[in-house]
């Protein structure tokens, strides 16, 4: 295979990916929220960093590129609609990160919520989605609304369901107990459950999936569906206007959970 994707652990839960391209030696880094971590493996993978990926501002995400430039002066993508320090290369929806010594390139996705200024970075069968679609969850509102984070979810819902779906962090046992909370008798979602409790135990990652695993077990991304509308309105008491209005209870609800 020309490339390999690497999830580097950082922070508390936090995941740096890199993706490395066998012939030529070189690596990228999405979401380098330390820069330890990062610097150790590229030593000892012996592996030339050329450039840095970021999907949103927030400081575990981005806290490890200052010292990650201080060795690899390479060129950093970030959104342009969040303000992130050391940006070389701010990007918006439509653009496209070339990176021809990897034999990549990037479509940038626009998908605000968690922050206004998010965004993906989707090449090929791979989608990196920082914290906008968790694996089995979604993001929190930090800036954005509940309009905003919903629709950012149904453009991601919308890509093909073979693609693998990288996110920022391993939340995923805890996302799956939530959503048997909304979902109890959904086949796929409990064995899914078990396989991650199982997974975690021996010390794995549960991430990455793929988008047709999350449209059948991530209750963000069914809210369309009247098992899904029908728990949330019970939850909250009384009927819900639209898909938006249980979305943003099923938030709402996984806050407090």
């Amino acid at each position: 295979m020309p490339h390999q994707i690497i999830a580097i652990p950082a922070l508390h839960d936090n995941y740096i990916w890199a993706i490395v391209h066998a012939k030529s030696r070189c690596a990228l880094v999405i979401d380098p929220g330390e820069a330890e971590p990062v610097l150790h493996w590229l030593k000892d993978q012996q592996l030339q960093l050329i450039a840095i990926l970021i999907t949103h501002h927030h400081w575990d995400h981005t806290n490890g590129i200052p010292d990650l430039l201080q060795t690899y002066p390479v060129p950093v993508y970030a959104p342009a609609k969040d303000t992130v320090t050391h940006c070389t290369h701010p990007v918006k929806e439509g653009d496209t990160v070339s990176l021809p010594k990897m034999a990549l390139c990037f479509n940038v996705l626009k998908i605000p919520g968690h922050t206004l200024g998010h965004i993906a970075y989707q090449e090929k069968l791979w989608v990196f989605t920082g914290d906008t679609l968790f694996t089995g969850g979604c993001g929190r509102l930090f800036e954005g609304t509940p309009d905003q984070l919903y629709h950012s979810l149904d453009k991601l819902a919308h890509l093909s369901p073979k693609i693998r779906v990288y996110c920022g962090h391993e939340y995923t046992v805890n996302n799956l107990s939530f959503a048997l909370q909304v979902e109890p008798n959904n086949f796929n979602l409990k064995r899914r459950a078990a396989e991650a409790e199982r997974t975690r135990a021996n010390g794995f990652p549960t991430v990455p999936s793929t988008l047709g695993l999350e449209l059948r077990t991530n209750p963000f991304l069914r809210c369309h569906l009247p098992e899904i509308q029908r728990a949330v309105e019970m939850y909250c008491g009384q009927p819900l206007a639209d898909t938006v209005a249980v979305f943003a209870a099923l938030r709402r609800w996984k806050d407090e959970f």
